[in-house]
């Protein structure tokens, strides 16, 4: 058992693109005054750089390094030193390559690392991912794990690129979500994975405010 998962206040928060992680790690932070982490994000930035520095995707020395030395932060969005790249990291070409740099096991170690150090620096937090429930903090005070149907999660994913301005498919986003859904499950280190004691919600059909106050109910419940 890791230090902090006996000490401190965790929320691991799983479930594939689209499920709704984000949105409702971010409602619940405000009712439950914890800080959110997208570790999703921590995994675009390394293959943000890996593409500027022309690293090979696949070389996983290469990009472990740079998991292990970039000078990534959350004061302020999703910062490299003062460089905001809450954006950037959301682009097509990171979003092709982050599900290649995710399965590379240093790569996870490096940053799996970082997420429990993040953690316990704050005290506790909510930590939205593929595997924060299943290894990150696999004594997590509460897991809980977000799935939606397939169609409604493209719709979602779609909507969040037009608000980007970027002009996509309904059809196109459907087919990357299934190839993520594909590497991110089948990946030998740290697989996109339901913790056995996980609590399931299905977002489809549901609101923010519904999931919260459930997740909520089941936090106070077990408090």
């Amino acid at each position: 058992m890791n230090k902090s998962d006996k000490t401190i206040r965790v929320i691991a928060i799983d479930g594939p693109a689209g499920s709704g992680k984000s949105t409702v790690a971010r409602a619940l932070a405000r009712e439950l005054n914890l800080e959110v982490l997208d570790t999703g994000a921590m995994y675009r930035a390394v293959a943000l750089v890996a593409l500027e520095e022309k690293a090979i995707l696949d070389d996983p020395d290469q990009c472990a390094l740079i998991a292990l030395d970039m000078d990534l932060n959350f004061d302020s969005g999703v910062c490299l030193g003062k460089r905001d790249i809450s954006a950037e990291i959301r682009g097509p070409e990171v979003t092709a390559a982050v599900s290649k740099v995710a399965a590379l096991p240093p790569v996870r170690v490096a940053l799996v690392q970082r997420q429990r150090e993040w953690v316990e620096e704050r005290g506790g937090g909510i930590v939205e991912g593929r595997d924060i429930g299943t290894v990150v903090f696999p004594n997590a005070t509460l897991k809980i794990f977000l799935t939606a149907r397939h169609g409604e999660r493209a719709r979602r994913r779609q909507g969040d690129e037009a608000a980007a301005a970027r002009a996509v498919a309904v059809e196109s986003v459907a087919q990357d979500l299934a190839r993520r859904d594909e590497l991110d499950s089948t990946r030998s280190a740290s697989p996109l994975a339901q913790a056995a004691d996980a609590l399931v919600i299905d977002t489809s059909d549901r609101n923010v405010d519904e999931v919260v106050a459930e997740i909520l109910n089941e936090y106070r419940g077990r408090k």
